[in-house]
């Protein structure tokens, strides 16, 4: 399928049915609270589901008795009615010095293989919680190296990680991140065409991101990323710069983007990405749910148009160098 959205639907066609979302937050704007008060809290909110990145202070996956401990967690989720997806962006999980090192790009096959190890493990712990993806991504080209082994190591190290997903069951989403090898729609593409189209490959898209950098408006992408999509994660975001921000501070027109999500049949978690707002992570986790059960209302009550957009036809530049920066959800 093209990459490019549909064009816009006749008048006379009848409006395609919408799938009702299923919200999430991500815990790791919620880093401050001991997990089961993260996960006692999004329900109490009314939640659908949590975005969880495997990290020190929630579900270590490099600690002692990972399985007993995923299963008390399968247990606890059922009870409160939270569905889950895995995330894999925790910042110092394998390096204490080095933030989201060592990567899939590493120089050192060693250091690959470690990430891969922790992308295997997680697929592990997603197949036992019952989730509906995992997430990853590429990280950031190390200097000195060409892209063509960029793009060689990274297909070789997701291969076994593909392999352990599809004997799981559990599709692997990767995230397009802004500074990073696999940074836009286009570069999942050429990923997922380098593999040979694996069953078991899907995509993260974080809305912010197309907002950020990609060439298509953020309803624009949704439509264009449809058959692809198994997690999303959402937050406001500005042009040309990588900062994951509460709802209202940013640019994006929150209605298009839900009534393109909806009408793509999307079933799994849409989940508020917040990772610098943990501190007061309680707060926006209130303020975030209501805010998008109102603009999906309004994308409800008005059919809005879906225009072929024009790309842009030039690269957005970005503010910094945002693989370097504290911000977004993998940076």
């Amino acid at each position: 399928m093209s990459l490019w959205p549909r064009p816009a639907r006749d008048p006379g066609e009848p409006a395609a049915p919408r799938t009702p979302l299923r919200l999430g937050y991500g815990t790791n704007g919620l880093a401050d609270l001991r997990l089961d008060d993260a996960l006692a809290l999004l329900a109490d909110l009314g939640y659908d589901g949590v975005g969880l990145t495997l990290d020190h202070m929630h579900l270590d996956p490099l600690a002692p008795d990972l399985a007993a401990r995923t299963r008390r967690l399968a247990r606890r989720l059922d009870a409160l009615g939270l569905g889950v997806t895995v995330e894999t962006g925790a910042r110092y999980v394998l390096d204490p010095r080095r933030k989201h090192g060592p990567g899939l790009l590493d120089p050192d096959p060693d250091d690959r293989a470690r990430r891969v190890d922790l992308l295997i493990r997680a697929v592990r712990v997603a197949a036992d919680l019952g989730a509906h993806a995992v997430h990853c991504f590429s990280g950031s080209t190390p200097a000195g190296t060409d892209p063509d082994t960029a793009w060689d190591r990274l297909a070789d190290a997701l291969t076994p990680v593909l392999d352990a997903a599809t004997t799981a069951g559990i599709p692997l989403a990767v995230e397009p991140e802004p500074g990073h090898l696999l940074s836009t729609l286009a570069d999942f593409h050429r990923l997922r065409r380098y593999l040979g189209d694996p069953e078991h490959l899907g995509l993260t898209l974080d809305i912010g991101h197309c907002q950020c950098l990609e060439p298509l408006a953020p309803a624009a992408c949704v439509r264009a990323a449809g058959p692809w999509l198994r997690h999303v994660q959402i937050e406001d975001m500005r042009r040309g710069i990588h900062e994951h921000l509460p709802f209202g501070d940013g640019e994006i027109d929150f209605p298009p983007v839900l009534a393109a999500l909806s009408a793509t049949g999307y079933q799994g978690l849409t989940v508020v990405e917040l990772p610098r707002h943990s501190h007061a992570g309680p707060h926006f986790a209130e303020l975030s749910l209501p805010f998008l059960r109102g603009a999906e209302a309004t994308a409800a009550r008005s059919p809005i148009p879906v225009p072929a957009p024009a790309p842009v036809p030039v690269p957005v530049p970005l503010h910094g160098d945002p693989s370097a920066t504290p911000e977004g959800s993998t940076s």
